[in-house]
C-alpha cells in the first residue's frame, strides 16, 4: 500500500486504531520514568489535556529541555496557552489555504514519500523561491497558519500513515532543502521575517518533530546566509543538520 493510499485510508476512516505495539514503540525505562514524572506534575495541577496526554509528545518536550522536568513542563504549557491564543485547534480544522496551487508555482515544496526508516521525507527548494511573486500570492501571516495547519496535519495523519505503513512508532521528519542559488541578497525582511516566525514555532511548540535535515547545493553565497541563520536555531535543532558544500546536478 502506498503512502498517499494510507494517508487516504486514515481520512475515510477517523475510527482506525493502530496497534499499541506501533503506536506506542518501545520505551526506554529511563526515559518511562521522567515522562511519568512530568505527567504526574501536570496532572497534579491539573494542566494536561487529554489530546496531550501521551508518552510520546511529553518525550518531545523533556528531549528538547534536556530531560529537566521543569522546564520540560514549562515548556510544554507556554505550547497550551500558544495553542490557546493563535486558536490551533481551529486553523487545523478550518483553515483553507486558496492560494496553495500559486504558491507552490514560486516556492516548490512538499512531502515525497517516506525515508528508508518509513519517515516522512520533506524536500523544499527554497534557492528557487521567488519571494516577490510569493508576497503577491499570499501574506506573511496566511503562510504561518498554512504551516501550522501543516504541522498539526502530520502529527495526526503522516505520523499515523507512516507508523501503520512501517509497522513502527514513527515521530518525526526527514528533510531536504535545495539552496542552491540562496544567499544573503535572498534574506529581505519579509523572508527574515518569515524565517523567525516559523523557527520559533517549530522550536518552541513543536519539539522534536525533525529528525534530520539535509542541506544540499550550498554554495558560497548560503554559507554566508547560514552564518546568520544559525543565530536563530535551537542547539540541538543545529545537532540535526548537515551542510553538503557541493552542488548536485
Amino acid at each position: 500500500m502506498s503512502f498517499r493510499s494510507i494517508e487516504q485510508l486514515l481520512r475515510r476512516n477517523s475510527k482506525i486504531k493502530i496497534s499499541q505495539s506501533i503506536a506506542n514503540g518501545i520505551h526506554d525505562q529511563k526515559e518511562e520514568q521522567s515522562v511519568q514524572a512530568l505527567r504526574e506534575s501536570l496532572l497534579a495541577s491539573n494542566q494536561l489535556p487529554e489530546k496531550f496526554d501521551d508518552h510520546h509528545v511529553l518525550l518531545r518536550f523533556l528531549r528538547m529541555r534536556g530531560f529537566n522536568i521543569i522546564k520540560a513542563k514549562e515548556m510544554f504549557l507556554n505550547m497550551l496557552k500558544w495553542r490557546e491564543d493563535c486558536a490551533v485547534d481551529t486553523i487545523a480544522k478550518d483553515f483553507k489555504f486558496e492560494e496553495f496551487d500559486a504558491l507552490k508555482r514560486c516556492y516548490p515544496h512538499g512531502f515525497h514519500g517516506v525515508d528508508r526508516f518509513g519517515r516522512p521525507l520533506y524536500i523544499e527548494r527554497i534557492g528557487s523561491v521567488d519571494l516577490s511573486k510569493l508576497m503577491q500570492v499570499t501574506s506573511i501571516d496566511r503562510y504561518i497558519k498554512y504551516h501550522i495547519s501543516e504541522q498539526e496535519k502530520t502529527l495526526s495523519l503522516r505520523y499515523p500513515a507512516c507508523s501503520l505503513a512501517a509497522k513502527k512508532h514513527i515521530s518525526s521528519t526527514t528533510a531536504i532543502l535545495d539552496v542552491k542559488g540562496l544567499g544573503m541578497n535572498n534574506f529581505s525582511k519579509a523572508a527574515r521575517e518569515m524565517f523567525i516566525g516559523i523557527q520559533k514555532i517549530d522550536s518552541n511548540y513543536y519539539p522534536e518533530t525533525l529528525h534530520q535535515l539535509y542541506i544540499i547545493n550550498a554554495g558560497s553565497g548560503f554559507r554566508a546566509l547560514w552564518k546568520v541563520l544559525k543565530a536563530f536555531m535551537e542547539a540541538r535543532t543545529l545537532k540535526k543538520i548537515q551542510v553538503a558544500h557541493v552542488f548536485f546536478p
